[in-house]
């Protein structure tokens, strides 16, 4: 089986060459060009001639335009990447017969209310980001053999993300301010590299559960919630690292949203159901605790918190 990986340069996709590895050959791109195959998603014709010349049994895409603020300035930049690109992806899988799996976010709701979204509620993006999220799903459901999996608040040891924030603003301050009234997941990258890799074994088998599925870790949290997570079980590790943390966890004030205002507006509401997942895939899906833990040693320990 032949698998082209889009975006492996990100938190998902580097750990997605990991998972995806056992399944078959794996060819990974990133926005850059490699042997004459394109990774750039603004350059349709060229990910459409990448497709064409691989003839790939599996595409997985892991890339997309992703700075929520920045997006607000330019839209036609962001439309782009986050849902023209993926249309001609979905166009080529169709004429190959190929499974196209596409990972997308809570974003795509509007964060009312407190229940957690189901796939079948109605979608109301807040912000340009989750707008051309929302029409990159619609695009690829033009492929039968498709899987759009969303997800929320994603973190690794690799790249920037909440826990490393966290963590440098912990060594140079005694106090922090923290949003309290956004609620979700932290879903760790591993998590929804592993879980992909067990769907797209499964749907070899079962073609009949194509479709979107929510996969984030279970249980939730705020900001702050998360934070205090983090400095409670960093501060003994990174003692002993040699990286003493300042702030002391009765140090993180919680703050409302409106105490950091933003350029793009933020989903209150980021609870993802995840049963229709774990239902079709046969599946019990972690709280976000130990992999937050896991990843948290793991930075303090490389040194590059």
């Amino acid at each position: 089986m032949k698998i082209v990986l889009f975006g492996k340069g990100g938190q998902v996709g580097w750990e997605l060459q990991r998972s995806l590895a056992p399944l078959g050959e794996v060819i990974a791109l990133d926005h850059d060009s490699a042997d004459g195959l394109c990774g750039d998603f603004t350059n349709r014709a060229g990910l459409a001639a990448t497709v064409r010349r691989t003839k790939p049994d599996i595409i997985v895409n892991a890339a997309a335009y992703t700075a929520v603020d920045r997006a607000e300035s330019e839209p036609d930049l962001v439309r782009r990447i986050n849902a023209l690109a993926p249309g001609v992806l979905a166009d080529e899988a169709q004429e190959l017969g190929a499974w196209l799996v596409h990972f997308s976010t809570d974003y795509v709701f509007d964060g009312s209310g407190s229940a957690p979204w189901r796939e079948s509620d109605p979608t109301g993006p807040l912000s340009v980001y989750g707008r051309t999220k929302l029409e990159g799903e619609q695009a690829v459901a033009r492929c039968e053999r498709h899987l759009v999996l969303r997800t929320s608040w994603v973190y690794a040891a690799r790249g920037a993300n909440f826990i490393k924030t966290m963590l440098r603003l912990a060594q140079e301050r005694e106090q922090l301010k923290v949003i309290d009234d956004q609620i979700g997941a932290p879903t760790g990258a591993e998590l929804l590299a592993d879980v992909t890799a067990h769907a797209l074994r499964t749907v070899q088998e079962r073609p009949e559960l194509a479709g979107t599925y929510h996969l984030a870790a279970s249980g939730e949290t705020s900001w702050h919630g998360y934070a205090r997570y983090v400095i409670e079980h960093a501060r003994e590790h990174a003692r002993k690292a040699g990286q003493p943390i300042r702030v002391r966890p009765e140090a993180i004030e919680a703050v409302p949203s409106s105490a950091y205002p933003t350029t793009a507006q933020r989903p209150l509401n980021s609870r993802l159901d995840t049963l229709k997942l774990q239902a079709a895939f046969g599946l019990q899906l972690p709280d976000w605790k130990p992999g937050v833990a896991r990843v948290l040693a793991e930075v303090l320990d490389s040194g590059k918190a």
